[in-house]
């Protein structure tokens, strides 16, 4: 009787997880189409298979789950662009593997961020991400500097890295995805081989 009562219970909770899991992707999903405040209970409900009902259950309010929502976003990303410091190669695969992935959605929201404060958290955000990406793929390069040289190249890292930096080649001037990392790679070493930038 026990072991039948811990079987169900342990089912009801792996299923009140995956539910909460599909409320959230389904959050993240109308994001990618959508400003957050367009984002309504109903369609979040709709995408998940489930009532509004339960989404409020799991997560009380329409506010708490968009900041459940950014939280998962955030640690989605995280997870594709993670890279061991120093591996250079890989870090630009998964960058630019990014890029190609969620590139013109984030640029959208990135045009969007001065009119919903929730959009400008999230953009923010990952603003921090990619610093501190940059700073855990390039550890070893920026150890080598003193400062202030090395918060100078940390800044110009950031920018050969960066999404506006991938637009440009691959929207704007419209070269392929091979060649944009290409270029985005040239002007890293670049950077890296110069003489210490001063502030």
């Amino acid at each position: 009787m026990t072991s039948t009562r811990g079987y169900r219970m342990s089912a009801r909770a792996t299923s009140a997880a995956q539910t909460r899991d599909r409320i959230l992707r389904a959050v993240i999903d109308a994001a990618q189409e959508k400003l957050t405040l367009e984002i309504r209970l109903d369609d979040v409900a709709r995408r998940a298979e489930t009532t509004v009902q339960t989404v409020l259950r799991h997560f009380g309010s329409r506010e708490k789950l968009l900041d459940a929502a950014i939280v998962a976003g955030a640690a989605d990303i995280a997870a594709e662009r993670a890279v061991d410091s120093g591996d250079i190669d890989s870090g630009f695969r998964r960058l630019l593997d990014h890029y190609e992935s969620r590139g013109d959605f984030v640029t959208r929201m990135v045009a969007q961020e001065d009119a919903d404060a929730r959009i400008r958290s999230i953009t923010e955000q990952g603003r921090r991400q990619h610093r501190d990406w940059v700073a855990g793929l390039f550890a070893a390069d920026l150890a080598k500097r003193p400062e202030p040289a090395r918060t100078a190249l940390h800044d110009l890292l950031v920018v050969t890295t960066d999404l506006a930096t991938w637009r440009l080649l691959r929207r704007d001037r419209g070269l392929d995805r091979d060649t944009t990392e290409a270029r985005m790679r040239a002007l890293t070493a670049a950077v890296l081989a110069a003489p210490d930038p001063r502030e």
